[in-house]
């Protein structure tokens, strides 16, 4: 399986305006609320004026119709998106990288969470997100909306196995790190200087047993507070600056 391009709806100011920032050539048409009901919403129409964007003014109904969901904000924008690698095409890819900082998610199924990692991976300078085809949320309009463009730019895989895509990062030499609230081992006694893989499990369940035996290391977040765990996108923006101060990060 190869990446191939599709078209998508993505929703939401922020995440309409980053897609016109970053790949101006990919936005096929925008869906702009008749009634601007705002200065983000007059500000975002003056931006479009000179942009070599279709521009489609509608009311709240098509943009509903359009999205899914009346918490739109007033403006969506029809994309050509690249879809994710899969599996053969990103192994290439993980080949040619030097030094990598990879994010795996095992099992997210809440495209809420799944935005909010793609949004703290990107920000985190993650080089790649590796999802399973089955078992995961596959990128959907919410999810761009929660990542507010960063689900367009973040570089993604969906693999067909993820016990053995581990197993290959393994062999490239990428240190696999799961997260995992029982483990001895603190966060902070995690040396991510090198190549690193952070796995990452899903809601409730956390690792699956297959996927944190394949794990080189496990790692829990230190809780000082009376909660005893945190939400796995919060954590994982945890685990995953640390290992950018690791790295240098200034």
């Amino acid at each position: 399986m190869s990446s191939e391009a599709s078209e998508r709806i993505i929703y939401g100011i922020q995440a309409v305006r980053q897609a016109l920032k970053e790949q101006t050539g990919q936005v096929v048409n925008v869906y702009l609320l008749r009634e601007l009901g705002s200065e983000r919403h007059a500000r975002l129409a003056d931006e479009l004026r000179g942009m070599p964007v279709h521009l489609e003014r509608c009311d709240a109904e098509r943009l509903a119709a359009l999205t899914g969901t009346d918490k739109h904000q007033g403006v969506a924008a029809r994309i050509a998106h690249t879809a994710a690698m899969g599996e053969r095409e990103a192994r290439d890819f993980v080949s040619g990288l030097a030094q990598p900082l990879i994010l795996i998610l095992d099992g997210v199924q809440d495209p809420r969470n799944f935005g909010s990692c793609l949004r703290t991976a990107e920000a985190a300078g993650v080089d790649l997100v590796v999802t399973a085809r089955n078992r995961s949320v596959d990128l959907t309009p919410v999810v761009s909306k929660v990542a507010s463009g960063a689900a367009e730019l973040q570089a993604q895989a969906r693999v067909g196995n993820l016990v053995r895509f581990i197993e290959f990062l393994r062999e490239q030499g990428i240190w696999i790190v799961g997260a995992d609230a029982a483990a001895e081992q603190s966060l902070f006694d995690l040396d991510a200087s090198g190549a690193t893989a952070l796995v990452i499990g899903g809601e409730g369940r956390g690792l699956r047993r297959l996927t944190r035996e394949r794990c080189d290391q496990l790692v829990r977040l230190p809780m000082r507070g009376a909660v005893d765990s945190l939400n796995l996108a919060v954590a994982a923006g945890v685990c995953l600056y640390e290992c950018l101060r690791q790295r240098g990060a200034t």
